[in-house]
């Protein structure tokens, strides 16, 4: 099923403004089959929604006081009699004890709200399992991919979509009214085989994110024996010095920043991947390839990587001199000052290098935490659309050009030094440089006037090489026609 139609609200907005009449489904009787957490948390959410909740129990007398005292708690062929809509809480291995209560749920609609432990983990799903038990009842799958504590806690403070399937659509609609009383926002997803997909949802460990951590994890490998091999094992083959106590801390400093600089620089290449797609093809209608696609879809992920690989580094250097092998040498540089008679080591040059690059990494890093706080749904939420836009791509993209500063900084003159071509290679600043550079070089040249004014003709529907048609007059008074293309 395609993302698209989890979008598609199951109720409609037709309510006039002022009008804050209670849908239907409030203050009806509704049961709860269970005593388990999540049974509890849905009678606790159903009872402060002005419901009247009906709780059946194997074991009623040691369960009452485990349940709000607004609701009832009895056994189960009471609580089903009733109840119209009754909530099933109980495992999928548990729904045959439910089958003494066949003549008594005829005609009742049962919401499954189970779930599995692993993914497909049975040929069908849970809700096609329980409508196999109880034919004569109308089966939903709803209320699965909201958690215990989210029903507890309000709907303000968890996921307020509400997934929902059925066969029958005047069940979904009855329990998309409940819903909806209760804070949610119900999502049709269509008929019974969807259950499946919809069990399967709360079982995927970070989707969203695989692709991004596996970059992540490529670029730090990658980096970090980079960075190991020009301070550790360079200085033991040409100096017989061992430098292993550089790792834990000095050789990973290193690799993190160069991971967050590429990392964020690949949140805004795509987007200019894109564009050179649209102004070489004309048209803004053609199909990007699936893994630009891909790409661009992962851009949030990407940014929240690139902010926490840059936190570490913040902390990592924040660490630095706290290490015992800083304090010796240390040590040692000033006892060598003072056999050497010097009396300052001061270096005008040095100083302000660091002050900048200090001054500007801190800045970085700001810009980066409110992109990433700008993320988060909860403040997305609160923004319109161009404020989380001037944020997301504006400040972002001011954010890697002050990044690219904090790198040269850091750089300096020292990349035409031959003595930092170890083994004859580069810095590792230098090749960090070249995506995000490539970026800030495309965004420049998109932003003149010529090509800015074609890309945003484009991404109003301008397409080159279509033609229109025009009816002119001849010269004898008749109409004729004519085509030219639009693009000249």
């Amino acid at each position: 099923m395609s993302r698209g139609d989890m979008a598609k609200p199951l109720l409609g907005h037709g309510s006039t403004e002022g009008d804050c009449s209670p849908p239907p489904a409030a203050g009806r009787t509704v049961g709860v089959l269970g005593s388990g957490d999540f049974a509890r948390s849905l009678a606790v959410r159903l009872v402060s929604s002005g419901f009247r909740v009906v709780v059946g129990s194997r074991n009623p007398k040691r369960k009452v006081s485990l349940f709000p005292a607004a609701a009832e708690v009895t056994f189960q062929a009471e609580a089903v009699k009733k109840a119209d809509v009754i909530f099933v809480a109980i495992f999928r291995e548990h729904y045959s004890t439910l089958c003494d209560l066949a003549d008594v749920l005829v005609g009742k609609i049962l919401v499954d709200v189970s779930n599995n432990t692993e993914i497909n983990h049975h040929k069908e799903s849970n809700a096609e399992y329980l409508a196999s038990l109880f034919p004569a009842c109308t089966v939903v799958k709803a209320f699965n991919v909201v958690s215990a504590w989210t029903l507890q806690s309000g709907a303000r403070d968890g996921n307020k979509q509400v997934l929902i399937c059925s066969n029958n659509q005047e069940a979904k609609r009855t329990i998309a009214e409940i819903a909806q009383v209760m804070g949610f926002t119900p999502v049709d997803m269509g008929c019974m085989s969807s259950a499946c997909e919809i069990e399967n949802i709360p079982l995927r460990l970070l989707p969203a994110w695989k692709i991004p951590i596996f970059l992540a994890l490529g670029l730090f490998l990658c980096f970090f024996t980079y960075n190991l091999i020009r301070q550790v094992i360079h200085p033991y083959i040409r100096e017989q010095k061992n430098k292993l106590y550089k790792i834990p801390i000095e050789v990973v400093n290193t690799t993190l920043p160069c991971v967050s600089y590429v990392m964020l620089s690949l949140v805004y290449l795509p987007g200019v991947l894109a564009a050179c797609s649209q102004l070489y093809y004309g048209t803004k209608y053609r199909r990007f390839p699936d893994w630009l696609d891909q790409w661009l879809q992962h851009r949030k992920q990407i940014g929240l990587l690139s902010f926490f690989c840059a936190a570490l580094h913040a902390v990592y250097s924040l660490c630095l001199p706290m290490r015992r092998s800083h304090r010796y040498l240390l040590i040692e540089t000033a006892v060598k000052q003072a056999v050497e008679k010097k009396m300052t080591i001061w270096v005008e040059e040095e100083v302000w290098r660091m002050e900048i690059y200090i001054s500007v990494g801190i800045i970085a890093l700001g810009l980066l935490s409110l992109l990433a706080i700008t993320s988060l749904p909860s403040i997305a939420n609160s923004l319109n659309w161009r404020e989380f836009s001037f944020i997301q791509s504006s400040l972002g993209f001011i954010a890697l050009v002050i990044s690219t500063l904090h790198t040269l900084t850091y750089g300096w003159s020292r990349a035409f030094d031959e003595n930092q071509y170890k083994f004859y290679l580069p810095p590792t600043y230098t090749l960090t440089l070249l995506v995000p550079c490539t970026v800030i070089i495309a965004k420049v040249i998109f932003s003149l006037p010529c090509i800015q004014h074609r890309l945003l003709r484009i991404r109003r529907g301008w397409e080159k090489g279509r033609y229109v048609k025009f009816v002119l007059p001849s010269a004898t008074g008749e109409f004729s026609s004519r085509e030219t293309s639009s693009n000249v």
